[in-house]
Formats: C-alpha cells, structure tokens, sequence
C-alpha cells in the first residue's frame, strides 16, 4: 500500500458516507491535511465535530462552481470525485440538475485537477452507468466519458484521471437497508418493490478498498470494479429480518418505482471484451483509437461477441444465510444485532 504520508488530498461531496468513511481513513494514513468540499454546512458542522481533527479543512462549495473547485483543489496532490446527485427519482424528475453535478461538475473537478498540477483524480461511477435507463446513470455514465476524455485528449498531462465503478454500498445513505431495519423496529411490514430483484451489494470498507487499489495500479483512463457478489430485495429483506430476531417477516411488494432496473450490469459485455481479470478486480483499459474512424472500418473483435456482460443475475448470488454473514461485516448492522442481545 502506498504510503499517504505528508500528502494533501481533496474529497468532493466529503461529507457524504463515502467521504467520510474515506477522510477517516486517510487522516490514519498520515495524511498533511484533507480538504472536504461539500455544499451542506450542517454535515460539515458534524464532520468537524465527530472527527475533530485539525488536519481537516473544509470548503463550503458546490462543484458545479469552478471557483469553489480551485479553492479545494488549490495545493492538494490526490482528488477522490464523490460529489454526485445518487438519488434515481429525483434526477428523473430534475434531470438538469443531474446533469449540471454528475456531467459538469466533473468536468470542472477534472479541468481544476489539470490546471493545479493535482497528480491523480479518482472519479466514483456506478453500475447504472452501464446500458442506462435513467437519468441518473445517463448522467453517471456521461461522467465517466468525461473523464476518459480528457485521459484520451490529453496524453501528456501531470494529471492521471481514472474511474471506479460499484454497486450499493451497504447501509450508506439512500440504502434500503435502514429503511428494512426501521420497519421491523416498529413493527411494519418490510416493503420491496419487486421480489426477485438483484442487486450488487459491497460494504463502505470494500469501496474505499477499491478507491485505494485504482489510486495505485491506475493507467490514464483505467476503469476498476471490485468483484461483489449480489442478492435478490426478498432474500436481503428476510436476512436483515432474521438479524434482528424475525424469522418470518411481513413483505409488501410496492411494484418496480420509476426507471429501475430488474438487475444491475457493472461491466457490459463490450467492456468484458477487453476486460483484464485482476483476481479480485477488473481493470477496464482506456479505448485510445482515435477520431480517424476510417482505420477501423475492416478491423473488429470477435471476442465482444462471445463475452458476458458481469450483471447482478450472473454474479455469485447469495441465500439468506450468505446475506446474514456478509450483513454482519457491517458495524452498523452488528451494533443494532448486538443491541438485540441476539
């Protein structure tokens, strides 16, 4: 692991589970200073006062703002890019603003990194960025051309940009996870939109774990997904269910909400192609052709036809009992098992 020792370094969106979870971290690595822009100054307020370390600044800002940017960015040598509107249904509803944060505030993030000789920028993708069909992961997935972009158009530069690219992160905000726990604390039923449902599932720890590895094995434009494994919305409802001492918990199905997928797709089968398998990990190298499309008019590859995307249906699937293990390596989870007695 490389040491980040006497270094500055830069979280956008800090404040949120992941930047938080990650500044901890950093700031036990030996880190000089770590510099949080965000746009809620109540979190900061928060994050001040739980980590109260003087190694932390903060920078009250939005990334949609260049100037915001250059301030946080100004003398740091890493960038981990969080800043991004996650939430599907309200990026259905105000696509714009989707576009505004996810699309050009990453470009802005990208251009400041350049322009301030910042040395590697790791930009934070999601499963929905791949054959998406919401604004969110349309936004996403802009996000990630951007920043392969400027690692095609821009050879030469200081500043080494590459993306990472997971599932849901367990218990993070916007997890369904809490909202299980809080129903069967009150006695409700557990609510799902659609039973056999799957989705990816990976711990804070795991995608901070995958930040750190596309840090200091990335080439310019290198896309990383951590192999996670998944689960169906009524085996993840019934495993939190039976931690919390319910064997057989009430489940209503609500039906599929607006523009979500059946099963998530973390590499799609033309990535797979090219896909380097790092046992652990994926490395997705950066497509380098050029605009001179004439080149390759008469030159394919057949292994796009004959590969897989790597989805949350085919991937190793877990039963209750697998869920309930994987559930428990959570602290969250653990402590309100534990406050059970059970």
């Amino acid at each position: 692991m490389q040491s980040f020792e006497g270094v500055k370094v830069a979280i956008t969106g800090g404040t949120g589970s992941f930047g938080s979870t990650m500044a901890k971290d950093l700031l036990a690595r030996g880190v000089e200073s770590v510099h949080i822009l965000s746009r809620d100054e109540a979190k900061q307020d928060a994050m001040r006062r739980t980590i109260n370390d003087e190694r932390m600044r903060f920078f009250l800002g939005d990334v949609r703002d260049q100037h915001s940017v250059n301030n946080a960015l100004s003398g740091v040598d890493y960038v981990f890019h969080a800043a991004a509107l996650k939430q599907v249904p309200s990026c259905e509803f105000f696509p714009d603003q989707a576009v505004r944060t996810n699309v050009n505030g990453s470009h802005n993030v990208i251009n400041s990194a350049h322009q301030l000789g910042v040395r590697s920028v790791v930009c934070l993708s999601t499963d929905k960025a791949v054959y998406p069909v919401n604004a969110m992961g349309m936004s996403k997935a802009l996000m990630e051309k951007t920043a392969q972009a400027f690692a095609r158009n821009n050879p030469t530069s200081d500043t080494k940009v590459s993306i990472t690219r997971y599932g849901n992160v367990m218990y993070s905000r916007g997890s369904v996870i809490p909202l299980f726990i809080k129903q069967i604390q009150s006695g409700n039923p557990m609510t799902v939109t659609e039973p056999m449902m799957t989705r990816f599932l990976m711990s804070l720890d795991e995608s901070v774990d995958l930040v750190y590895y596309a840090f200091e094995n990335a080439q310019p434009g290198d896309l990383f997904v951590r192999k996670a494994p998944a689960t169906t919305i009524e085996v993840l409802a019934r495993a939190v269910a039976s931690l919390l001492g319910v064997d057989a918990p009430q489940i209503e199905v609500l039906g599929t909400r607006h523009a979500e997928k059946l099963h998530e797709t973390l590499l799609s089968r033309e990535e797979m192609a090219t896909v380097e398998d790092r046992g652990d990990y994926y490395r997705v190298p950066l497509d380098t052709r050029s605009l001179q499309y004439e080149r390759y008019v008469e030159e394919g590859n057949r292994s796009t036809a004959l590969a897989e995307d790597y989805t949350s249906e085919n991937t190793e699937r877990l039963d209750v009992d697998g869920a309930k293990r994987l559930l428990m390596a959570v602290p969250e989870i653990r402590r309100e098992v534990e406050g059970r007695g059970l």
